[in-house]
């Protein structure tokens, strides 16, 4: 195997501090240790020859592969048929809990269900991005690679009496490994990061334990979910995926577990997203208490207070906040590029940490308001300290709103008044002031609503171009953008307002194909990048979110249902679709999951309204609603 594999030809697993990719014919070529944005391991995603890999796989020539999860679990299970038996491989890793470490476990149970399979493994690492030399050493009951700062040790599972059942090879560095078995076998190999000694024997039924274990925790946490609407499986499935892409020791979310997958192949379009994005988090309160996941909206809330209280008054440039942090909250995202790495599919360069992360960009106040609002209706009060750190906050908003950003897409040709900035500007005075009376806590009252009232009045005077009857990109602009599509959902305009309806009808236009919708046109709006790109698939699960509040709820229904046919095998989206249906940018991406919550749960009260003859305001039902 030296082909890049489909970017949907991928299932994830996860101990929710960090995570692996496994493509369905069981090679592991994505994974990063100790945490999400640690160091790849294995790489093999974004470079075959450098980037390292752990493949399982049939010795036969030829075989068949079906890959799912194991029902209501993070566990994924993929399946071998030949002419000789089927066989499987059931990869997952025990969740680590709310405490950092190092120690981390990848899982790999083989076993045989019909006739016999002999295995064949490889455990390839390159450590660093591929550019840290390690060491092999094999033991009685494994081995050991070494790197500097890291360890990598195999368990090998087995009984006593078959002790030559799994046979370990060495290469110069790489461990080979076969492993022949009948129906009704099972044994495998445990991949453990900085152990607490030496490789062990680990008998069947401890294997068979931590599988129980597992199963246990992942059906216990999604029982949790209150959502019984008509997409059930797949809202679940996002939700059981959005909890694999947070940090369990911060409560942090990634926006993808991956970087440097192309926004268009063999272009320059590839970005790091193993981090956290305030943004992020208006769409992921919104979605997580939306089915009932109050615990992990309490956690992001508390990240979010902390950026908060740290980093007010930080830098009058950009801003109190950085649009986006490390999982633990830290800020250094250093940017830079990995040369030796030939990227996916050529596409390079290969970058690792990012430069956006100092942008100004003053939609995350209004995200970050809305969000904390939002979460205040539904129990989770802010203290003190943070409503202090958010009051100062909002003192530098008001002397900094009016002045132009990278905006929302993270734009790298320079600096506009971008009207969705504007916007959600206006949602953080709005947030604000109802946070103040709700809470009853002191406030610059006067100061905020006016500021509020300006905002409002200057994207109504600027951000309407009458000659296309719609809300523009940028002031003195015509260029249509689907971030827009949030303006009736945080209610700065109703969704039946007529500069609303033709808004929409000039996306509907410009900016749909078919069920699909881009974020702009990048030859009208010059990005400062090269290239073009797919659909963005959250831009489509926001526009049936807008369909359906427009009172369009029918055709919000057939756009996620043709939305739902681009989704990979297993459920999961990247960040855009291509001409061609595939996949493409990092996977899986949070946004596009969240969304796809927010639009489910919007769509089913619609349906369900319309259904019981609600009125047109009954079915649109808004963001500031408990």
């Amino acid at each position: 195997m030296n082909a890049s594999p489909l970017i949907e030809n991928h299932g994830l697993i996860g101990d929710l501090q960090t995570a692996a990719l496994v493509t369905t014919d069981g090679t592991i070529d994505w994974f990063c240790c100790p945490r999400f944005d640690s160091p790849s391991v294995f790489g093999a995603l974004l470079d075959w020859e450098k980037g390292g890999h752990f493949t399982v796989r049939p010795a036969a020539t030829t075989f068949a592969t079906k890959q799912l999860y194991f029902p209501d679990t993070a566990i994924l299970v993929t399946r071998f048929m030949t002419e000789s038996g089927t066989g499987e491989v059931v990869d997952f890793m025990p969740v680590t809990g709310a405490v950092a470490t190092d120690r981390h476990r990848l899982v790999r149970m083989l076993r045989c269900v019909r006739g016999s399979m002999t295995f064949e493994g490889d455990i390839a690492p390159r450590f660093d991005y591929g550019r840290a030399p390690h060491e092999l050493r094999i033991t009685e009951h494994g081995a050991v690679f070494a790197s500097e700062g890291l360890e990598l040790a195999v368990h090998a599972v087995r009984e006593p009496e078959d002790e030559r059942l799994l046979n370990l090879l060495s290469g110069d560095s790489d461990l080979h490994f076969t492993l022949r078995l009948r129906a009704g076998q099972q044994r495998g190999v445990v991949l453990e990061s900085s152990p607490d000694g030496p490789p062990h024997e680990i008998r069947v039924a401890e294997f068979q334990q931590l599988y129980e274990e597992t199963i246990r925790f992942w059906r216990s946490w999604l029982a949790q979910s209150r959502y019984s609407g008509r997409w059930r499986e797949a809202v679940e499935r996002s939700a059981v995926t959005l909890k694999l892409m947070t940090y369990a020791p911060s409560g942090a979310l990634v926006a993808a577990p991956t970087a440097g997958l192309p926004e268009q192949l063999g272009g320059e379009r590839n970005w790091d997203y193993r981090f956290t994005w305030i943004r992020d988090a208006s769409f992921s309160v919104y979605a997580l208490l939306g089915l009932g996941f109050k615990e992990e909206a309490s956690a992001f809330i508390s990240w979010l207070r902390d950026r908060v209280r740290e980093e007010v008054g930080a830098d009058a440039d950009t801003g109190p906040l950085n649009i986006m942090y490390r999982v633990d909250g830290s800020s250094d995202l250093v940017e830079e590029t990995l040369e030796h790495w030939a990227g996916y599919e050529g596409s390079a360069p290969v970058r690792i940490g990012n430069g956006a992360a100092s942008q100004m960009q003053l939609d995350i106040y209004g995200e970050a308001l809305d969000s904390i609002y939002f979460a205040h209706q539904h129990g989770i009060q802010l203290d003190t300290k943070g409503w202090t750190a958010l009051h100062t906050l909002l003192d530098w908003l008001v002397d900094h709103w009016d002045q132009p950003g990278e905006g929302l897409w993270e734009t790298r040709g320079g600096r506009k008044d971008f009207t969705y900035g504007r916007v959600m500007s206006w949602v953080a005075f709005d947030r604000a002031l109802r946070l103040s009376s709700a809470s009853g806590r002191p406030a610059a009252r006067g100061r905020w609503a006016t500021e509020r009232d300006r905002v409002y009045e200057q994207v109504l005077a600027q951000g309407w171009d009458p000659k296309r009857e719609a809300f523009v990109q940028h002031y003195g602009s015509d260029v249509l953008d689907s971030s827009l599509l949030r303006m009736p959902t945080v209610g700065f305009i109703t969704p039946d307002d007529p500069m609303w309806t033709s808004t929409l009808e000039a996306m509907d236009g410009e900016l749909v194909s078919d069920s699909l919708v881009y974020r702009y046109n990048p030859e009208a709006s010059p990005d400062g990048l090269r290239g073009s790109e797919g659909t963005f698939s959250l831009c489509t699960f926001m526009y049936v979110d807008a369909l359906a509040r427009a009172g369009r709820a029918d055709q919000a229904r057939l756009v996620l249902e043709k939305m739902l046919t681009y989704a990979n095998h297993l459920g999961l989206y990247s960040e855009e679709i291509d001409l061609t249906g595939r996949q493409l940018g990092n996977f899986p991406q949070a946004f596009t999951h969240l969304a796809f919550i927010d639009a489910a749960i919007t769509l089913d009260t619609h349906l369900n309204q319309a259904r019981e003859g609600g009125t047109a305001r009954e079915r649109s039902p808004g963001r500031l609603t408990a």
